[in-house]
This record gives C-alpha cells, sequence and structure tokens, in this order.
C-alpha cells in the first residue's frame, strides 16, 4: 500500500465511514483506503483511561439536594430495586462509588442451603455446561481458551494445577479426581444489579492471578462481536479446592469497572496506569503460617465491582452434576446454580 493511502487508513475516517450514509466515503476506495474493522475500531478506544476517569468522578462527593435527582435518574434507567438496599435514603450516599456498592438487607437474598453451587451474584445466565475441548462458551456459538483464560502453568508450589501446553493436558491437570468433569457458568452483571459478590460454595481459596488488560464492555451483545473478549480483559482469577477438586471464581473487569476488590486481598490494586500486555502476577494464600489457604463458607462476601461486570465459574464435579438454570435467565445471589 502507498504512504498516501497508508496516511488515509485512519480511525476518524473509519468512525465517519460507519456513521455517514452508505457509499458517502466509497470514492477514498480508489487511493487504496480501507476502513478499519469494527472491533479493531472498538479496541483503539482507550477505556482503561476512561475508567480510571470515571472511577475518580465516581469518588466525587455529591451535595446533599443533588443526590436525589442524580441517583433517582439512575434508578429509572437501570431498574433498581432500592427496597432491597440496606440504607434506602438517597441523601446517605456521598458519591456514586458508595451508591453503586450499596449492600443489601440481610433477608433480602436467602442463601439456597439444599444445593451445594449458589449464584455468587446478582445477574443474568449467558452460558453454562461441561467444558468441551478445553473451550468455553462466552456466550452461545463464541468461546475462548480455557488455558488462555485461566493462564499457564508457572509455579507447582503456588497453584493448584500442574504444567501443560496441549488441550489434554491443561483439563487433565485440572480435574484431579477418576470420573469428574470440568464444568462452567458465566453470570453478567448488569449497571442496575447488586455489585457485591459473594462464595458460591464451600471451597478454600489457595491462589490468586491477576490478569492486567483491556477495560472493553462484557455486555452479551459485545461477547458475541468480540472472540475471547474475557481474555483479553482485566481479571482476577481466584483458585483453590472444593469438595470435589478443582474450583475457581474469575471476576472479569469491563468499561467503567476498573476496581475488582477482593476483601480478604489487600495487595490486589487493578486499573494501574501501565502494564505489560499479556503480563499477569500470581499471589499464594499458602504461607507457612496458614498452610491450607483462606477458607469461604457459601454466601459469605467475597468482593465488589465498582458497575457491573462478570463472574466466570469453572470446577470439577462428578459427572452426575446438574445446573438448573437456563441460558439467559435472570438469577440472584443465593439462588441455585446445580447440585449432584
Amino acid at each position: 500500500m502507498s504512504r498516501p493511502a497508508l496516511k488515509l487508513r485512519s480511525w476518524p475516517l473509519t468512525v465517519l465511514y460507519y456513521l455517514l450514509p452508505f457509499g458517502a466515503l466509497r470514492p477514498l476506495s480508489r487511493v487504496g483506503w480501507r476502513p478499519v474493522s469494527r472491533v479493531a475500531l472498538y479496541k483503539s478506544v482507550p477505556t482503561r483511561l476512561l475508567s480510571r476517569a470515571w472511577g475518580r468522578l465516581n469518588q466525587v462527593e455529591l451535595p446533599h439536594w443533588l443526590r436525589r435527582p442524580v441517583y433517582s435518574l439512575y434508578i429509572w434507567t437501570f431498574g433498581v430495586n432500592m427496597k432491597e438496599a440496606a440504607v434506602e435514603d438517597l441523601h446517605h450516599y456521598r458519591n456514586l462509588s458508595e451508591f453503586f456498592r450499596r449492600k443489601l438487607k440481610p433477608q433480602a437474598r436467602p442463601v439456597c442451603g439444599l444445593h451445594s453451587v449458589i449464584s455468587p451474584s446478582d445477574g443474568k445466565i449467558l452460558n453454562f455446561g461441561q467444558v468441551k475441548n478445553c473451550e468455553v462458551e462466552q456466550v452461545k456459538g463464541v468461546t475462548y481458551s480455557l488455558e488462555s483464560f485461566l493462564g499457564p502453568r508457572t509455579s507447582t508450589d503456588d497453584l493448584p494445577f500442574a504444567p501443560a501446553t496441549p488441550c489434554g493436558s491443561f483439563r487433565n491437570q485440572l480435574v484431579t479426581r477418576e470420573g469428574n468433569e470440568l464444568y462452567h457458568c458465566v453470570i453478567y452483571l448488569a449497571p442496575g444489579d447488586y455489585h457485591c459478590f459473594h462464595s458460591p460454595t464451600d471451597w478454600t481459596v489457595s491462589h490468586r492471578r491477576h490478569f492486567p488488560g483491556s477495560l472493553m464492555s462484557v455486555n452479551p451483545g459485545m461477547a458475541r462481536w468480540i472472540k475471547e473478549l474475557f481474555c483479553h480483559n482485566e481479571r482476577v482469577v481466584l483458585t483453590g479446592d472444593w469438595k470435589h477438586g478443582f474450583f475457581s471464581l474469575t471476576a472479569v473487569g469491563a468499561t467503567n469497572v476498573g476496581s475488582i476488590r477482593i476483601y480478604f486481598d489487600r495487595d490486589l490494586h487493578t486499573n494501574s496506569p501501565r502494564y505489560s500486555k499479556g503480563s499477569y502476577n500470581d499471589f499464594s494464600f499458602v504461607t507457612h503460617a496458614n498452610k491450607e489457604g483462606i477458607p469461604m463458607r457459601k454466601g459469605e462476601h467475597l468482593g465488589e465491582f465498582n458497575l457491573g461486570s462478570t463472574i466466570v465459574l469453572i470446577f470439577e464435579a462428578p459427572k452426575d452434576f446438574n445446573f438448573k438454570l437456563k441460558a439467559g435467565q435472570k438469577i440472584r445471589f443465593g439462588e441455585a446454580l446445580g447440585s449432584l
């Protein structure tokens, strides 16, 4: 391609190409110009910078007289049920961040005691089922690599799974017990949902892996559009064991959700200004003083997002494990996901 053509292949022209009536920029094709794809255009948006700016805006204390109209607009837009909030008085929330992270009344989300795995959050079920060929569906028909999502094995001391490169080997190292299968469940949290997430079962967290990355939107429409979206985005992977073997919970960041907080992990810092693409950092909760890790009870507070995002569960269980779900259904924290 000629130098003039390279100069013309820029995102401002591409934006115009998608906004203007069809064919308006067709004459430019005569000099070799081609529009950047919608996916590439979206990936060029500085979502991490925008998310940090949004985070700072959320921390600004609102005048007392402005709180009710601002929060009422948000409640109306996203269908928030404030009757479930521990504090219903809108004037109580000093800024948007406090409002997003509001707590619920204890009786608002009873935890199901009959099933072994419950929903860790409010949200929408995007997908669930057995993991096939080391590929996990983020939405129907769009998959991502299990190893890319969880990350490669690096240290036999810290992680509950061993090094592997081939797909079958990686899966076999996650499945620790004969006759078990790998299962997954993807839950999307919308902006109007309760933003905290809880332990989905009784388990022990032994390791945390943090992937700095993009902060693209994870709404279902975008998940259909961008392959391996969850592998591109910033995420925090918690791994450990439950009564049936390997268990993991991953909190996936999104646009305006640069802050992922894990209550027992004070060393975790997300959405840093600088990071190396494809990098990650590991932290082990297993120490000389604590040889087991962090025990979590079903329903116990685990962490929070600042706006809304996605939770991905990947775990092993016997072959007769059954999900009590339908794809696309709404679910609330404490309700059953599945059981034996």
